[in-house]
């Protein structure tokens, strides 16, 4: 930890050179229109990349450097099957597609990123969950997030205008991977929303923080960890376990993994096929063989 922070201090500001390679990556990535999420994450690797070569244009930094750059920091403590491949990516980004180099191999392994299961709550740890608060705002988002199974950047992205009550569904714009999407509008959702609306009469965006603007993300994940506290849920995971929930549910109910998998708006089967590694129903089903002893 010392050698790290030691590390931080002794890293010297980007050079003339290096703030107009960050610029030009970061104007490429918003003409490509990437998600905000997706430059914030790409801007961070490349800004670390480049700290580790004080003074050098990215353009003269050779492949052995890069590489020997790889290699050290699959040693160091930052590193992770996600950092790893996010670090590569961002690297890459630069470039490939900024310097239209042509397709560079690192010889270093992707990280495979362990398969673990999704948490998912029980319709009565959902319940209790959603119990465990009076306010109005915290408990709509709860029931927003387990009714139409939404990301949690879905849930503060989404404007009043979004919620069509004469089709019964919730428009998803621009979601994950830039596509629209819609989702089913629960009966009971559609009048929470109404209370919510007549108490708090948001102007654009659903949500909307104590100033106006949207509602933070980091707010609704403080205020999951805090109902889960309070419900005495002590499974891991955060808002999203909702949807995983969400998504489980549906499946143990009889719904289709095609439907499901539009409704999550995943790209690839595969994905949502995740989902029969945790539905009970399905597992119910499978008699063990030590019955049969």
């Amino acid at each position: 930890m010392k050698n790290e922070k030691q590390q931080a201090k002794n890293f010297k500001p980007l050079c003339e050179y290096q703030q107009n390679a960050l610029q030009a990556y970061l104007n490429l990535l918003r003409l490509k229109n990437y998600s905000g999420n997706t430059e914030k994450t790409y801007k961070n690797w490349f800004i670390y990349f480049m700290k580790h070569f004080p003074g050098r244009k990215p353009s003269g930094i050779l492949k052995k450097e890069i590489m020997d750059f790889l290699v050290a920091f699959r040693n160091s403590k930052k590193w992770s099957a996600t950092t790893q491949n996010q670090l590569i990516n961002a690297v890459k980004f630069f470039y490939e597609q900024l310097l239209n180099r042509p397709k560079e191999y690192y010889d270093l392994p992707r990280a495979q990123k362990p398969e673990m299961l999704p948490t998912v709550f029980s319709e009565s740890e959902v319940l209790a969950i959603i119990n465990a608060t009076d306010n109005l705002k915290h408990k709509t988002i709860l029931c927003l997030a387990y009714a139409g199974g939404l990301r949690i950047s879905e849930i503060v992205d989404l404007k009043i205008v979004d919620i069509d009550s004469k089709r019964m569904v919730i428009n998803l714009r621009q979601a994950k991977g830039k596509k629209d999407r819609i989702v089913m509008l629960s009966e009971k959702l559609l009048e929470m929303f109404r209370v919510y609306y007549n108490e708090y009469k948001p102007k654009e965006w659903l949500f909307e923080g104590q100033t106006g603007g949207q509602y933070s993300t980091r707010s609704i994940a403080i205020m999951m960890q805090e109902c889960k506290k309070k419900a005495k849920v002590f499974k891991k995971g955060g808002i999203h376990a909702m949807r995983h929930s969400f998504a489980t549910h549906l499946l143990e109910g009889g719904t289709d993994l095609l439907s499901i998998k539009e409704l999550l708006g995943h790209t690839s089967l595969r994905t949502t096929m995740g989902y029969t590694h945790v539905s009970k129903k399905m597992i119910g089903k499978i008699q063990s063989p030590f019955d049969k002893l």
